[in-house]
């Protein structure tokens, strides 16, 4: 603090003058943290981050805190927000907040989810802002009754849609393009919500893994070109539909089959029913699901994802060999591949660099500069395992590349003899 920012004329300093030096002062340090956010996520979180996590239950007691379980095995998809609605036959009940899972639900907010259906949500944000009202499940009452929705995807003409309908009176309470689709369902002259969704899903363009809960139904639907996953689970007599299989494993839910592409599923006291609604497209998979997104030990359109890093390895090993003395991953990511590599060649593989898992998304800086700090503060190199090596260094993908080259800095400063950077 500068004596010459609060000095003035003539002294003492009134007291407004102060309120208004300590309110820049405030500003000022709120900025240098969004800065410090900013770049933390440029350095550590140089990856594609364009998926979110549902999940859904129908006909278990239990409903809601099985939906918090299974969106704890989600939570990789999305670390912004979380929330369930839960449906005790009659009404729908809704708990959101930011945060991780953990935080966000406790032994008191699971009380108020009654019922034995529930949709939850974990949130990364593909389209919107970062807020309370961006969280999902979005609830809503219509003259279809109480409806609520969660979204894995993105809808890209949904901001030329939203305009329009702005222009016709429609008020909207949050910036995510899911809420144009509850708007349209809602605006529907359908018989039913079942019968909306379809008609209002046909119109839709993008990406979208969607659940859909009423008082008296779990509706699951994909979109035609099966962009994004959705997995449907038993649980004694109970279904469950998750984006990812990881979320049955926790539940010890039974994987049935994957919902398909175009196909839409409605669960009530009748049983399942399942039905292909949209105009058939050609398939479409997001392959960053097998690259990044995903967990490895979940099964990603029928396969597993950890099988498939070993084998882009294996394959990366026969296009791209070293002549070196250890293969080296990229913690989490990198490593099934690195397995696969080691495999292939024939190199010894080993954990050359230690990840840590507590690191925040902000940070108090030290006074003095330290090189390369963003990602130091995660990744950290064994130096008695690299020093004096050729190290093979395997990561699953580069985006932009700024961590690629600190990592390959931070290695080499460690010792290696020679670093390969090979990419699956």
């Amino acid at each position: 603090m500068e004596l010459s920012e609060l000095e003035t004329d003539s002294l003492p300093i009134s007291f407004d003058r102060l309120k208004a030096f300590r309110m820049r002062s405030k500003l000022r340090r709120k900025r240098r943290t969004e800065i410090r956010t900013e770049w933390l996520g440029e350095i550590i979180l140089d990856k594609f981050r364009d998926e979110c996590g549902v999940f859904g239950i129908y006909g278990h007691a239990d409903a809601a805190r099985l939906s918090y379980l299974g969106l704890y095995a989600l939570q990789h998809r999305g670390q912004e927000s979380c929330g369930i609605v839960s449906s005790n036959g009659s009404e729908l009940r809704l708990e959101r907040a930011m945060g991780h899972v953990a935080e966000a639900f406790d032994q008191s907010s699971l009380d108020r989810l009654p019922g034995a259906s529930a949709i939850g949500h974990v949130r990364y944000s593909t389209a919107g802002e970062v807020s309370i009202r961006e969280a999902q499940p979005f609830l809503v009452t219509c003259q279809h009754g109480q409806i609520a929705v969660c979204h894995n995807g993105n809808l890209p003409f949904a901001r030329e849609e939203r305009r329009k309908l702005e222009k016709d009176g429609a008020i909207f309470s949050a910036t995510s393009d899911t809420e144009v689709i509850l708007h349209g369902v809602a605006r529907s002259r359908a018989a039913s919500v079942r019968e909306a969704i379809p008609e209002v899903m046909c119109k839709t363009e993008g990406a979208f893994s969607m659940l859909f809960l009423t008082p008296a139904e779990l509706i699951a639907i994909r979109d035609a070109r099966g962009f994004r996953p959705l997995a449907l689970g038993r649980l004694g007599d109970a279904w469950v539909v998750a984006s990812e299989t990881c979320a049955f494993d926790l539940i010890d839910a039974q994987y049935v089959r994957d919902v398909e592409p175009g196909e839409m599923i409605v669960i009530n006291e009748d049983g399942l029913r399942s039905s292909h609604p949209l105009p058939p497209q050609k398939h479409s998979m997001c392959l960053f699901e097998h690259v990044y997104f995903a967990r490895p030990d979940s099964l990603i359109y029928g396969q597993s994802v950890n099988e498939s890093r070993h084998r882009m390895g294996r394959r990366l090993a026969l296009e791209q060999p070293a002549d070196a003395d250890i293969v080296v991953p990229v913690p989490d990511s990198g490593t099934a591949a690195a397995i696969g590599y080691a495999s292939q060649s024939e190199i010894s593989f080993r954990f050359g660099l230690v990840r840590n898992h507590y690191v925040g998304r902000t940070f108090i800086e030290p006074r003095q500069s330290i090189r390369s700090f963003g990602v130091r503060i995660k990744l950290n190199p064994v130096r008695g395992l690299i020093e004096g090596k050729r190290v093979v260094l395997i990561d699953d993908s580069i985006v932009r590349g700024t961590t690629s080259k600190k990592i390959v800095r931070m290695v080499r400063e460690a010792g290696a003899k020679e670093i390969h950077l090979r990419i699956a």
